[in-house]
């Protein structure tokens, strides 16, 4: 847990996805992917169920939460990717009422800062081609992309690609 400074009342904690205070990230997750998504890549509680929790914990993953006045505003999480050395971004989220507000920013750099501090030297992540909120926020934040930046944004012409090929991937070195 750190330390919010005098007159920031936001405090970042690191939790298991167990805990009672990510259940609201993780049903915003699957509401805000369903409504956007459908089934362009399966449900959304098929992805939310592909990683086991152990994955999300030290010291190979972490799940973090950004708390305001004790409540959910956003999170993220990272787990060991396959390929050694890396971390893959996971489960990013800020709470639609508090959107605008540079949290989600807040997030992925506490995400890079606790992976570097672990050994880890690379961090990846996938964004779907319907958040193109997120795939600004990673550009910006110095990812660099995987993909074509002309890709289709269009559900139909997606659903004609191949279903890794849907997918925005970024990586950075740490």
């Amino acid at each position: 847990m750190s330390a919010a400074a005098p007159d920031d009342p936001i405090v970042t904690v690191v939790v298991s996805p167990d805990d009672p205070r990510a259940q609201p990230l993780l049903t915003d997750l699957l509401a805000e992917y369903d409504a956007r998504y459908g089934d362009l890549f399966g449900s959304a509680a098929q992805e939310m169920e592909r990683y086991p929790t152990a994955e999300f914990l030290p010291p190979a993953g972490l799940f973090l939460l950004l708390l305001e006045d004790g409540e959910p505003v956003a999170g993220g999480a990272y787990r060991a990717h396959e390929d050694p050395g890396t971390a893959e971004v996971k489960r990013m989220w800020t709470h639609r009422d508090h959107r605008r507000r540079g949290l989600a920013r807040r997030v992925l750099t506490e995400l890079e800062q606790q992976a570097a501090a672990a050994g880890y030297t690379r961090m990846t992540l996938t964004t779907g081609p319907l958040q193109p909120e997120a795939r600004e926020l990673y550009l910006r934040a110095g990812w660099t992309p995987l993909f074509d930046r002309l890709r289709p944004t269009d559900v139909e012409e997606l659903r004609a690609m191949p279903v890794l090929d849907r997918l925005y991937a970024f990586e950075k070195s740490l």
